[in-house]
């Protein structure tokens, strides 16, 4: 027996920006950088799926434009897209970044200049049309990273080294796992920093409903104790489940856009690195994982982090791009096939039936959208029972079943986001 499930509210702290075009105008003209009249300013683009992104970049154009500059975007992301510069336009525009919309050229290539390795253990490279323009705007949301902790993790910085050194600078930086990403980046970001025409960074915070909490631009000289605060600030406003022990997760979505690894390992307590040690909490004997969102464009890195997928997941993953992220990782388990049950329901039925010696009335489950919204999730009566006196939980739906007569999880709708 499927235990039921009942949806419940987690009132998180959700300051947000609403004015984004104000505030992006506000930063750029309070930073104090001056942009010539017809420079040519590349702004860096992510593959994150980042609140607001068009927003963000459309009004970075347009202020540059007002100054008499000429910006053009450049996607800025590893081996994202397939590691192919036609993939990494697309995944810009899957996120509404067109030439169209933002009023401004995109130029994408996989092709970089190296640039003076210096001291560094490494070679360092940037992507050849920002190593061609008279200045370099970088655009990135700080948050923790799916991979380490440290000081800096995911941010402006890993953008400069391995954003816009493209897939190369990404297989020269993964080559040295963990150590890299947590000891070499910020290294290697100075450096960029100063071999380089960056010229301003425009960092984001998320509360934890995904909306744009903060934006700062900031000077490269300051780059690094500013992408320390407003990673502390991340930090502060991280979602997370309710309870650190469960049964079942069922997660109805991953993807690229959702965060790097698909599948946040911050919430989900899985790291699945060779070598390193898994987080003590939260601990959850099985995962599902039932769909992947249409801007990961088939990349289902992350998937070896769940036990059980669908059939309707498995035939929307690319394969070749999915291989390609998960090699320049080197985090070889992520990209493991998961157990693929035909549908949401069996894969439910599989998870719990291998979860040990549990009564299935009384199973401690958890759905939820996916790991970047946790403000409405379902939960079984046994969780129910544990949070429900909680000040920041809120009921909002009664015990139900959680599958139509297809097999399928019924529609999950977030009615705050």
């Amino acid at each position: 027996m499927i235990p039921k499930l009942i949806k419940i509210k987690q009132n998180f702290h959700g300051q947000y920006i609403e004015d984004i075009e104000s505030k992006i105008s506000s930063e750029i003209k309070g930073s104090g950088v001056k942009f010539a009249k017809d420079s040519n300013i590349a702004i860096a683009v992510g593959s994150r799926g980042i609140a607001n992104i068009h927003r963000i970049v459309k009004a970075t154009v347009e202020n540059l434009q007002a100054l008499g500059a000429k910006p053009f975007i450049v996607p800025a992301m590893g081996s994202h897209g397939g590691a192919t510069a036609e993939g990494q336009k697309e995944v810009l525009e899957g996120y509404g970044i067109t030439e169209e919309y933002i009023g401004a050229p995109i130029k994408s290539s996989m092709q970089v200049v190296e640039i003076p390795q210096d001291h560094l253990c490494h070679k360092v490279y940037m992507d050849r049309f920002a190593s061609e323009a008279d200045g370099i705007i970088v655009i990135n949301r700080i948050k923790v990273h799916t991979d380490f902790h440290g000081k800096t993790e995911s941010g402006l910085l890993k953008m400069c080294v391995i954003g816009l050194g493209k897939h190369k600078q990404a297989l020269e930086m993964h080559r040295y796992g963990i150590f890299g990403l947590r000891e070499l980046i910020p290294i290697a970001a100075k450096h960029v920093l100063q071999h380089s025409k960056i010229l301003l960074g425009i960092g984001i915070v998320e509360n934890a409903y995904d909306q744009t909490a903060v934006i700062k631009a900031i000077r490269p000289e300051v780059m690094e104790e500013e992408e320390v605060k407003l990673l502390d600030i991340c930090r502060r406003n991280m979602p997370k489940l309710p309870v650190d022990k469960l049964d079942l997760l069922i997660v109805d979505e991953m993807g690229k856009d959702i965060t790097g690894v698909g599948i946040d390992p911050n919430i989900t307590g899985r790291i699945r690195i060779r070598n390193e040690k898994e987080p003590e909490t939260p601990d959850i004997t099985n995962i599902v994982v039932t769909d992947l969102t249409e801007a990961s464009h088939g990349n289902a890195l992350g998937m070896g982090l769940a036990d059980f997928i669908t059939k309707r997941l498995y035939d929307k993953i690319n394969f070749k791009a999915t291989y390609e992220n998960v090699l320049t990782s080197t985090f070889l388990e992520r990209g493991k096939m998961p157990i693929v049950a035909d549908t949401d329901k069996r894969a439910v039925e599989y998870a719990l039936r291998t979860c040990g010696p549990i009564i299935l009335e009384s199973s401690r489950v958890i759905r939820i959208k996916n790991t970047l919204h946790l403000g409405e999730i379902y939960v079984s009566q046994c969780v129910y029972e544990e949070i429900k006196d909680l000040d920041y939980i809120e009921v909002i739906g009664e015990f139900e079943e959680m599958f139509n007569e297809q097999g399928q999880l019924k529609d999950f709708k977030l009615e705050m986001h």
